[in-house]
């Protein structure tokens, strides 16, 4: 096996690691959540869940990467006691990787394909249903859904092949700066919109009555699953950096990115909602068919438009390859392959295997896993997001905080080695008790409240079997 390798840059490591965390998730997910969930209320609730929930769970990746200087698959190898099984979680991890990146391909391939329409003119003048039925007729294309999902699956590979520091990383810190740029210049376009004051009184101001426990749950879920934390997405990033700063700083210099972009996202989209008289609680389609809509009003919309697509396939991108470099590793740990060798058979892997997402709203489209209108994406969504996410992310602080895994000690010595903000020793009793109950709350409550039929939540069934 070759010498490890590692990152050229502190500069490169923040923001290869917030590229990892700043995805889909940010910039179409949280912003139709805060619409669905009452604005200012749900972004409060969601920065609070944030650093309570997923600050110290990213600590700890970072530091079981570093201490091990391994991938996700061989760290518990390397750090667990003779005998132990913690070492599974880290083969679940590598699975649940690929399964993230059969689906997220798609979307990627989507947010690809909006851009080159606008770029193209095809966007222009369109109304409100042709903008629906090019959505539709986008998803019903087994040609474009395989061919665009095909197109950013290459260019990941082919970027990773160039080496961890000559591709990865200065890629990377080229795309996650133009991405925060693009995100400034449109934010200050739509300060400029006759409805930028009422939208971002509903986005930012917070209306206390609207809190509940339907946003507190909604909030909680969006603050954990944006981070990606639990299988091992972080992790890797820490085994590629030195010792020199401490990895709290580290950690919420990140958090901070992250959030920087979701927030923004929003500071893009309710002004142009409020101007433009588009239902900001619209929902997932807030994004694709409602922009569209948008942009076409706008003078200059096209350039708008291609600028706001542009950004969003930056985002998106920053995540494939961050976890494409994951996945690359993990099969090299594992295999003894030549990172060259790696990225053309993971390549093909990670091709094959995203297939039935990309054909699942086609050919696919008579397989629908949880009643009308589900599709494969849906299922694939659900075991990354519901299972491997939080029961991932369990392991690794069971890890780090039992005596029977790594300890506590050893794993606040290695969280503070070098320059920078420490992890409090006194929030001991908080990560060994508290979290795990809140991270237990979040995988029962994502699974009894998912809808698995046309009728009923597994919750509702339960209570209906009791009956």
């Amino acid at each position: 096996m070759e010498q490890r390798e590692h990152l050229g840059s502190r500069l490169g490591f923040i923001l290869l690691s917030a590229g990892c965390a700043i995805g889909v998730g940010n910039v179409w997910k949280f912003p139709w959540m805060a619409g669905q969930y009452g604005g200012g209320a749900f972004v409060l609730i969601y920065l609070i869940f944030l650093f309570i929930l997923g600050l110290p769970v990213m600590v700890m990746e970072f530091s079981l990467g570093r201490a091990s200087q391994c991938s996700p698959v061989r760290l518990y190898q390397k750090l667990e006691k003779p005998g132990q099984k913690w070492h599974l979680h880290g083969y679940a991890a590598l699975v649940a990787n690929f399964l993230l990146m059969m689906f997220y391909t798609s979307v990627t391939g989507w947010i690809l394909y909006y851009f080159v329409s606008f770029l193209r003119g095809n966007m222009t003048g369109i109304t409100n249903e042709a903008s629906q039925k090019l959505f539709g007729e986008m998803l019903s294309s087994p040609a474009i859904m395989v061919g665009f999902m095909a197109i950013a699956v290459v260019m990941g590979f082919l970027i990773l092949s160039f080496g961890l520091q000559k591709g990865v990383e200065r890629v990377t810190k080229y795309m996650m700066l133009a991405l925060l740029l693009l995100m400034v210049v449109l934010a200050v376009n739509s300060f400029t919109l006759e409805g930028a004051k009422e939208g971002l009184s509903f986005y930012l101001k917070p209306d206390i009555s609207k809190i509940n426990g339907r946003v507190i749950v909604g909030a909680m879920n969006q603050a954990f699953f944006t981070l990606s934390l639990g299988i091992g997405s972080m992790a890797i990033f820490g085994s590629y950096i030195g010792k020199e700063r401490s990895l709290t700083g580290e950690s919420i210099n990140i958090l901070v990115l992250d959030t920087f972009v979701a927030i923004v996202a929003g500071l893009i989209i309710f002004p142009a909602c409020f101007t433009f008289d588009v239902e900001p609680g619209s929902g997932p389609s807030l994004l694709f068919v409602t922009m569209a809509k948008v942009f076409n009003n706008m003078s200059g919309g096209r350039w708008w438009g291609s600028l706001f697509f542009m950004f969003m396939f930056f985002a998106a991108m920053s995540t494939l390859i961050a976890v494409f470099e994951n996945i690359l590793a993990c099969v090299r740990e594992i295999t003894g392959w030549k990172r060259v060798k790696a990225c053309l058979i993971c390549g093909i892997a990670i091709l094959i295997l995203s297939l039935p997402c990309a054909l699942g709203y086609n050919v696919l489209s008579g397989f629908v896993p949880f009643g009308t209108g589900s599709t494969v994406l849906d299922l694939e969504d659900f075991i990354v997001s519901n299972c491997f996410l939080p029961v991932g992310a369990l392991c690794y602080l069971f890890f780090c905080v039992s005596k029977k895994g790594w300890g506590f000690d050893n794993f606040i010595k290695e969280a503070n080695e070098g320059k920078g903000l420490k992890f409090p020793t006194w929030i001991k009793p908080y990560v060994t008790y508290v979290l795990p109950l809140i991270i237990t709350a979040v995988f029962l409550i994502g699974i009894l409240s998912f809808p698995f039929s046309d009728d009923f939540t597994l919750l509702e069934w339960l209570m209906c079997r009791k009956i």
